[in-house]
């Protein structure tokens, strides 16, 4: 914790200064007397420093104590700037650091101990002005703080991916607590597991007549506690609309909760009571901009009115702002009628001209960990990365080859699935290819080598290091010893893939260009804080304009009387079976592409489901 850290370099701080300060003064002078007072300030022993000055000790024991309690300060550290003795009056300047704590900059100011002889003994001529020269009688210290509510996720337009829900803010006016602060403070410690100091110095530095948010609860929590909140006299409840609750894409936009005990330890800082942490999703991933910081101000107050007489210091705060990503929110509902059918599925549709993710639907699976960031056979839907490299050997979409049911390339045995039923022996690369003819494609693996297999999956993404700021899978492609190794990766019986690397599979063919995913357009990096800049995307990769011109037409018979092909509009893609009862769709409509993956359902259905729902949203 930063505060941890922060008292330890005090200690440190204070250790050199005492050995600093003794060595540099000698006997007799008023430089005992300053270094006393302030090396007691600053580590509380409040008696030694109290006992270096003119006034009442237990007025001047207090006075210390309460300056530190006024300020919820962390620490206090002091130098020594001048000090100058005309007769028997001094004047020692100093320079102070203040801790606030709370993650907050440090207060530095510049004060001066006055000091005068009194029976041969030099001593800080007290008042409050020895504290802060702005400090007067009847004048106390007070911090003023003010977080910024969270910011929302948007979708492309600009609109929220959060509706409101709201949170409850336990609190106190400290002015109506009168002497019984302590007493509050306990029983809402034992109810809710916050650290009675904490919870105590917020409410002493706070301004009187100013809502002091202690600890804050959702909705659920709220109802089990209410009792016991009730209960305690002083404590009241205010709710608060807080835009938290994600809209589709859930798991990608992520969930929020209150502050907790156990997350504001982790978290240090800024986060007080009242704010929100981001648990998953772009939520947590962006929790820095979201929840931002709190303004806060150093001020002090007459002690009868509550008023505040004077400005002391003021940090405004980082600015929190909104994250802006690139889902639509029609083609993300269109993905959601698609695969709510399904059992298991998964459906990323990206945009085929900038590979910005407009939607992410699943069903059974993990929108983040298993659409964008699963690891899955990519079976014969890997044809077509291999088609690639296939057609710049040479190999012909009107070539003829055999379909048998079962086949032995380099050793590895093939067997086709239900998906090329109907192929005649003779049928054409194109054929096959839009069949899923596994025995037909793994028989090309000597027409190919596997540095150009290789060559093309890189092309098309599979295992570049593109990044999002959720986690996410580019594929994976071994390396190829053989034909039997390459008949393999024809058939994607070695290759692992993403949903989302497969729609950008699709992209690629669809524009003519490879391009990496964009999900986050605004801003550039999750943290507002890192000094790393952040590790730059892989360049736009173009196809090879004739491969793409072959590609396109293989791709359009893959689709044609399937159920892909469910309405108006041509649909390009094909329907390729993966393991474990998985099948892939991988192909596109207008400018979205779009990768399926179901689970014992028909992949192509689901797409057709979905470019049906997309004309009539």
């Amino acid at each position: 914790m930063r505060r941890a850290r922060r008292t330890v370099t005090a200690t440190l701080t204070l250790a050199v200064a005492s050995t600093m300060l003794t060595g540099c003064f000698e006997e007799p002078s008023p430089h005992d007397a300053v270094r006393d007072f302030l090396v007691g300030w600053q580590s509380g022993d409040y008696e030694l420093a109290a006992g270096r000055a003119d006034g009442d000790l237990a007025t001047v024991r207090k006075a210390l104590a309460d300056a530190k309690l006024e300020l919820d300060a962390a620490s206090f550290r002091f130098k020594i700037t001048d000090v100058s003795v005309t007769g028997e009056e001094s004047k020692a300047g100093f320079h102070a650091e203040v801790d606030l704590g709370e993650n907050n900059p440090l207060w530095e100011y510049d004060g001066v101990l006055p000091l005068h002889l009194v029976d041969g003994v030099w001593k800080v001529r007290w008042s409050p002005s020895v504290l802060h020269p702005q400090l007067k009688e009847g004048q106390r210290f007070a911090v003023d703080t003010h977080p910024t509510p969270r910011q929302p996720v948007l979708d492309r337009s600009g609109d929220s991916l959060q509706t409101d829900t709201v949170l409850y803010v336990a609190g106190v006016y400290p002015a109506k607590l009168g002497g019984k602060a302590e007493e509050v403070v306990a029983k809402l410690s034992e109810v809710t597991g916050y650290a009675q100091d904490r919870l105590l110095s917020r409410i002493r530095s706070s301004p009187p007549d100013k809502f002091v948010q202690l600890v804050t609860f959702g909705r659920s929590r709220y109802q089990t506690m209410q009792p016991k909140l009730d209960a305690i006299a002083g404590i009241e409840i205010e709710p608060q609309d807080q835009p938290v609750n994600p809209d589709a894409p859930r798991q990608i936009v992520g969930t929020v909760s209150a502050l907790t005990p156990e997350s504001e330890q982790k978290l240090g800082g800024p986060q007080r009571a009242g704010d929100s942490v981001g648990k998953s999703g772009l939520q947590q991933a962006y929790q820095e901009y979201l929840t931002g910081s709190t303004q806060t101000k150093v001020i002090t107050l007459d002690t009868k009115t509550g008023e505040q007489v004077a400005l002391l210091k003021e940090w405004p705060g980082r600015r929190n702002i909104s994250v802006k990503t690139t889902i639509d929110r029609v083609v993300q509902a269109a993905a959601e009628r698609a695969v709510a059918l399904t059992g298991t599925s998964a459906l990323v549709a990206v945009d085929r001209n900038t590979g910005e993710i407009r939607a992410v639907g699943t069903k059974n699976l993990h929108q983040e960990k298993q659409a964008l960031a699963g690891k899955f056979p990519a079976g014969t839907a890997f044809s077509i990365v291999a088609a690639d490299a296939l057609l710049k050997a040479g190999v012909s979409p009107k070539q003829r080859l055999a379909c048998p049911q079962e086949r032995t390339v380099g050793g590895a045995k093939f067997a086709n699935s239900g998906g090329s039923v109907g192929l005649t022996q003779s049928a054409t690369f194109q054929e096959h290819f839009a069949k899923g003819c596994v025995t037909a494609l793994a028989s090309l693996a000597r027409r190919v080598s596997a540095g150009d297999l290789a060559k093309s999956a890189k092309a098309y993404g599979i295992g570049q290091p593109w990044r999002l700021p959720l986690k996410s899978f580019s594929g994976a492609l071994p390396e190829l010893a053989g034909d039997a190794d390459k008949a393999r990766a024809i058939a994607g019986q070695n290759v692992e893939v993403s949903p989302l690397s497969m729609a950008l599979v699709a992209a690629a063919v669809a524009s003519g260009t490879w391009r990496p995913p964009v999900l986050v357009t605004d801003p550039k990096s999750p943290d507002p804080a890192a000094e790393i800049v952040p590790t730059a995307q892989p360049a736009p990769v173009p196809l090879d304009p004739k491969v793409r011109v072959a590609l396109t037409a293989m791709m359009r018979a893959g689709a044609v009387g399937t159920p892909a092909q469910a309405g108006r509009g041509k649909v390009y893609g094909v329907t390729m079976p993966a393991a474990d009862q998985h099948t892939w769709f991988v192909g596109w409509q207008g400018d979205v592409a779009i990768a399926v993956l179901a689970k014992n359902y028909d992949a192509g259905a689901v797409a057709g489901s979905f470019f049906a729902a997309l004309r009539n949203p």
